[in-house]
């Protein structure tokens, strides 16, 4: 049974949402839940979620990592080998066998930071990267990095090529997924320094690399993978999802001012738009992969509720069943003997 580790300190509201996401996941999914935290403040919810005979069970952290921790501060909590935090402590959990993926809703850079330390990189790898999945209009593409590495260096991008390609494949069932370079132009060519020192190493790659891509390739599902350093990939995520936000608030809006009719033609349309919304929430996905680190490690929204929670842990679930890992190490292996 796969063992999943949840971070019951991690989102705004803990440890309520992390706890019932977790109950729901281990009912539906058949997984094993560790949840890590307070036990004073978990068992009462854990009890009340009603989860009887499954196959769930604390395991003590005292403390918790929150945004106020930066800097030295940060840096010290998360590395200390004796660390009581409820990351470190489910991360370590992951480093001894004990479980097989990492979950949290917690802060962002205190679960790469501390995934880090005590995970470790995979051989070859020299940064890891957060790969969330952007809806298109022919499924879905893995966008990397979007956030952890502000600066990058060429090779940096194409190792999250190689990462971005096997989870694609090996978790979102994409067959020879088409791999692109975030530019401001489709040409070879354009883009900035970065992207034209990066091209090179993605032609000469195995990678199936379609070339350059910008936003409206990604969104228009020319790519399975979008490569990008941390800086750009974090702002296609946040404007991409401000805009999805956006366009369902302006049809709501028209709708409710429109009239009767428009009221009316509002609920012969609302289960496309319930499609379109699903579609385009986060929550539907759950979390994003820390791909490069040592361990499986994923990433949700410090505002997930418990149905972003349990989608997940589900998305650990399906890495952990493909071999992700396995497969992310042959392939940077595969990539130093050049």
């Amino acid at each position: 049974m796969t063992r999943i580790v949840v971070d019951a300190m991690g989102s705004d509201e803990f440890p309520v949402p992390d706890v019932q996401g977790a109950v729901a996941a281990a009912r539906e999914y058949g997984v094993e839940i560790i949840l890590a935290g307070d036990e004073a403040r978990i068992k009462p919810v854990l009890e009340a979620a009603n989860p009887g005979n499954l196959p769930i069970r604390i395991v003590h952290a005292p403390e918790m990592l929150t945004m106020n921790d930066k800097g030295e501060d940060l840096a010290f909590k998360a590395r200390h080998k004796d660390a009581q935090n409820s990351m470190a402590v489910g991360i370590d959990l992951v480093k001894k066998g004990e479980a097989d993926a990492f979950v949290t809703a917690g802060n962002t850079g205190a679960a790469m930071v501390t995934a880090l330390f005590r995970l470790g990189r995979i051989r070859g790898v020299e940064r890891p990267a957060l790969a969330p999945v952007f809806p298109t209009a022919t499924g879905s593409c893995v966008v990397l990095d979007i956030g952890a590495n502000p600066d990058c260096e060429a090779v940096h991008l194409y190792q999250f090529g190689i990462m971005g390609s096997i989870y694609a494949e090996k978790v979102r069932g994409v067959k020879n997924p088409k791999v692109g370079l975030v530019s401001n132009g489709e040409e070879e060519g354009k883009g900035n320094h970065l992207v034209k020192e990066a091209t090179p190493l993605f032609k000469a790659s195995k990678l199936n690399y379609f070339g350059n891509v910008e936003g409206k390739e990604v969104i228009g599902g020319k790519v399975d993978v979008a490569v990008t350093d941390g800086f750009v990939g974090n702002v296609m995520l946040k404007t991409s999802e401000a805009v999805a936000k956006l366009i369902v608030d302006k049809i709501k809006s028209a709708i409710k001012s429109g009239g009767p009719l428009a009221l009316i033609g509002g609920a012969l349309v609302k289960p496309a738009l319930n499609q379109i919304k699903k579609l385009l929430d986060p929550s539907e996905e759950g979390a994003a992969p820390l791909l490069g680190v040592n361990g499986l490690v994923f990433i949700g929204h410090g505002r997930s509720d418990a149905f972003a929670v349990k989608n997940a842990i589900r998305v650990a679930r399906n890495a952990v069943d493909a071999k992700v890992l396995d497969a992310m190490k042959s392939a940077i292996e595969e990539s130093l003997k050049k």
